[in-house]
C-alpha cells in the first residue's frame, strides 16, 4: 500500500455510480406468531437516463431523445 491514498469526492462517486448503475434488492417480512402479515419487496435502479437508455431498461415510450421536434 502507497503512503498517499486516493481520495474520492461524492461527485465523482455519483457520476461512477451514474454511469455504471447500481442495483439494490431487498425484502421485509413482518409476522406475527410465525404467520406472515405483510411481505414488501424493493428492487431499486440507480442510473443516469442515458445508461437506462443504453441498456434497455426503459420502456419505448419512455426514452429520452438527442433531438426534439
Amino acid at each position: 500500500m502507497s503512503d498517499v491514498e486516493e481520495h474520492i469526492s461524492l461527485c465523482e462517486t455519483l457520476d461512477r455510480v451514474l454511469n455504471k448503475g447500481v442495483v439494490i434488492a431487498g425484502e421485509v417480512v413482518i409476522s406475527v406468531a410465525d404467520v406472515d402479515l405483510i411481505y414488501l419487496g424493493l428492487q431499486l435502479i440507480l442510473t443516469s437516463v442515458e445508461t437506462a437508455n443504453g441498456m434497455g431498461f426503459m420502456g419505448p415510450s419512455l426514452k429520452v431523445s438527442g433531438s426534439q421536434s
